[in-house]
């Protein structure tokens, strides 16, 4: 588990790197259940905190709380509401499990497969008839349907989120 103190040497020495005409400090940590949420911005808008002083468009850095890799979340994902299901799936590899699947394992035990299989069209009309079939049999045998198929699932993303970017690796101390 990586210390507080630990997470904001790694931002520091982030910082110390980058070119801007501004010095750049840490004027915020906030404990999050992913690790350490790590705020920075100018060390004048720090010492005043007068929006003057701001840089805008930075985002926090998030010091994973495991392994203590630092990853920056662009301040556009940052105010959305997914950033944490997305640094799941970006970052660690975990996806969220699809919300049609249960409805469908349900609909399945009670009306049958070609009921469910109509419900998940009607729900996730990008689903051809052969993914949906696939979807439901993997949904009947007790496993998660493909990752490409619940990603038809879910509403298109008119305007995605800017990707989490690792920035440096796992803490080696």
């Amino acid at each position: 588990m990586i210390s507080k103190e630990r997470a904001v040497e790694r931002v520091e020495s982030l910082l110390a790197t980058m070119r801007l005409a501004h010095e750049l400090v840490v004027h915020e940590v906030k404990e999050h259940a992913l690790g350490w949420l790590v705020f920075w911005n100018s060390a004048e808008y720090a010492r005043t905190r007068d929006l003057r002083d701001l840089l805008v468009g930075g985002g926090p850095y998030l010091v994973d709380q495991y392994d203590g890799s630092v990853h920056h979340i662009p301040v556009t994902t940052w105010v959305g509401e997914d950033w944490e299901e997305l640094y799941l799936r970006q970052i660690k590899g975990v996806r969220a499990p699809d919300p049609l699947a249960a409805s469908v394992l349900a609909l399945m035990n009670s009306a049958g497969t070609v009921a469910a299989m109509h419900h998940l069209r009607k729900e996730a009309p990008r689903l051809s008839l052969r993914e949906a079939r696939t979807y439901v049999m993997a949904v009947r045998n007790g496993a998660e349907p493909p990752h490409e198929l619940a990603d038809l699932t879910r509403e298109e993303e008119v305007c995605p989120p800017l990707a989490i970017e690792t920035v440096a690796g796992p803490d080696r101390l």
